[in-house]
């Protein structure tokens, strides 16, 4: 995925679904018992500060240079994995 505008559209899309997922885990954890859903809360959390990273990533996709675009994919993909092992996480202890 070298084009940076499709990198921009499918990080958009991604971010979309990852709030989609956010908020199915809400929603889950406010039905749950007090000592899951302050673990849950804590897991959302985590969930929020790291899709918010990738959200500010993207913001700057836009104007970074290409030695900086560089840069900001690789920062982006890290992000972007991370987020997809806390959500694997969270969904797996939510079930």
């Amino acid at each position: 995925m070298n084009n940076r505008i499709e990198f921009v559209e499918k990080l958009s899309a991604q971010i979309v679904e990852w709030d989609n997922q956010i908020e199915r885990i809400k929603d889950k954890a406010e039905s749950t018992s007090s000592k899951d859903g302050i673990e849950y809360s804590g897991l959302i959390s985590a969930l929020q500060l790291k899709r918010n990273e990738a959200a500010e990533k993207l913001q700057g996709i836009s104007t970074a240079s290409d030695h900086e675009w560089d840069d900001l994919k690789a920062g982006t993909e890290r992000v972007w994995g991370e987020i997809r092992n806390i959500l694997r996480d969270t969904i797996t202890k939510i079930k």
